[in-house]
């Protein structure tokens, strides 16, 4: 069953690899991505209906060349030829398409696929995750609003709005709240009978790869790590935990842990003061604690990241004044409020207001280079009107220098520098991935080796219709979800799609071990 602490557990030492046993698949991940890979790989097939059509009638005309055979079956390059849409991964948009038909304009279509359970394709496999299943939904704040709507949260054979219907609850503005979302996706795994797939708490320390042995064995993958497990229960019926070391070997590994693990820093001088904080967490902790109020000095947010926009929101809602500095240009097309729909987002939409119209405006005459701002945004850096008090954006700035006395050195573009008087700086500029399992932290499998992988900048490299890492020590190694740079779970589907159709096609054509 699937090992959580207080529930029946998986014991990976009767998966050692001192067993003799080759796993098929080990997943590395048990957020949307493994979840949704996991329902593939345990029989789950999608077919066209019957009576399935799809507004597009290219795609419509090819899937009926072939109505007998499931996507896992198809030629996925051919399916995916004149699709476009709002992922640069082919699988993805086609999956999208099937799931969705017309999402991106709002439209309810039903899909023509029909889900089969064909036991016989069931591709033995084990999912591992630090947490219950959910990943990093179960750490995400749990009273804002997910940016994607709700049914495109979903995963396959389960509507999140059916699920949500039988607690009894409406989606807000068909959107849902993080708590909703790790719950429905805990809810999924059983739902579905996938839980004797999933090792709960466990952390991945190496993967490498193992060459052939003398007894003719071939290559595989060892995974190696540490799972948490009750040593004992107390008297007062408490439990206590330990880590026990694991050693599993499979022929395909997938690395899907997402890219939440290790907040991004800015490497500027005095960053490591105990002030200055780099998760949402931190500052909700803060909040808790009473350290942030309206009487406190202003909180300095750093980013222009739907993160950021949530911790305006959340300073603002306290009455907390805030200073908000970010790189680009509030126009800038590339800021993602520039890209939301108004009606839709309507708190992101505030909070771009907000950076738009209470913008920092250095005093005429103030010298250069240095401006100080005391301990609540200046009247004189507002413009006359002031629609947010207490709140000053600094678009086109970073962040120069931290100091001991919570002054921050704030320098625009132009070199302008203002000082700036802090109860605490907030920083969220992104998160990059724990791929310490891998040698150099995977930087080796990025599009540009030289640099660290990121879901933006520098993605896992794979093959765009099968998901295998492209510069992997061998055959049998898969990337999917926010490490190939697919951040929204509505998009990450086509991963599961396309690593589950190679395994499909060289489980049928050639040993899975194969390249």
């Amino acid at each position: 069953m699937c090992f959580c602490v207080a529930e029946e557990e998986m014991d990976l030492q009767d998966k050692e690899s001192s067993s003799g046993e080759v796993l098929p698949v080990v997943i590395i991940g048990n957020g949307p991505s493994g979840i949704c890979l996991s329902y593939l790989l345990s029989g789950y097939a999608p077919y066209l209906s019957p009576e399935g059509r799809h507004p597009n009638p290219l795609l419509s005309r090819k899937l009926a060349e072939r109505p007998q055979l499931s996507l896992l079956e198809q030629d996925l390059e051919y399916l995916c030829e004149g699709l476009e849409g709002r992922s640069s991964n082919p699988v993805a948009v086609l999956f999208d398409s099937l799931l969705l038909p017309d999402g991106d304009f709002g439209l309810d279509h039903t899909s023509p696929l029909e889900w089969r359970y064909e036991p016989e394709r069931a591709v033995p496999h084990l999912v591992l995750g630090k947490g219950p299943p959910g990943g990093a939904w179960h750490a995400m704040e749990g009273s804002m609003l997910t940016l994607s709507l709700a049914n495109w949260m979903e995963l396959p054979g389960l509507k999140l709005k059916d699920w949500m219907r039988e607690k009894r609850r409406n989606v807000r503005n068909d959107r849902a709240t993080p708590t909703e979302i790790a719950s429905y996706y805990q809810h999924y795994v059983s739902q579905m009978s996938l839980e004797q797939n999933f090792a709960c708490g466990t952390t991945v320390t190496t993967v490498t790869r193992e060459p052939a042995k003398a007894d003719g064995s071939a290559p595989c993958w060892r995974v190696s790590g540490l799972q948490r497990r009750e040593a004992e229960v107390l008297e007062d019926g408490c439990s206590v935990t330990e880590e026990v070391p694991f050693s599993l070997l499979a022929h395909s590994v997938v690395l899907a842990t997402g890219t939440h693990d290790v907040p991004a820093r800015l490497g500027v001088e005095g960053e490591e003061l105990p002030f200055v904080v780099h998760s949402f967490w931190e500052l909700e902790a803060a909040i808790s604690r009473g350290e942030l109020d309206q009487s406190s000095d202003p909180l300095l947010v750093v980013g222009a990241g739907l993160t950021a926009a949530d911790a305006v929101l959340a300073a603002h809602h306290l009455n907390t004044s805030v200073f908000h500095a970010f790189r680009r240009s509030v126009s800038d097309p590339g800021l993602i409020f520039n890209q939301l729909p108004k009606l839709l987002y309507p708190e992101y939409h505030k909070v771009h207001q907000m950076m738009t119209q209470q913008q920092h405006r250095p005093a005429p005459q103030t010298p250069e280079p240095v401006q100080s701002l005391g301990s609540s945004p200046s009247s004189s850096s507002h413009p006359p009107s002031s629609s947010y008090p207490g709140y000053l954006s600094f678009p086109c700035h970073r962040v120069a220098a931290f100091r001991p006395d919570r002054k921050c050195v704030l320098e625009s573009d132009s070199g302008h520098q203002t000082v700036v008087q802090v109860s605490k700086a907030l920083v969220l500029i992104g998160a990059h991935p724990n791929l310490s399992f891998l040698q150099d932290n995977g930087r080796s499998l990025g599009i540009n080796p030289e640099e660290p992988i990121s879901c933006r900048r520098n993605p896992i490299d794979v093959d765009p219709f099968t998901n295998r890492v492209l510069a992997a020590d061998g055959p049998g190694l898969y990337a999917m979800g926010p490490l190939v740079g697919e951040n929204f779970v509505r998009f990450l589907k086509g991963g599961a799609l396309a690593i589950a159709g190679d395994l499909s096609k060289r489980r049928r054509g050639a040993p899975l071990l194969d390249s």
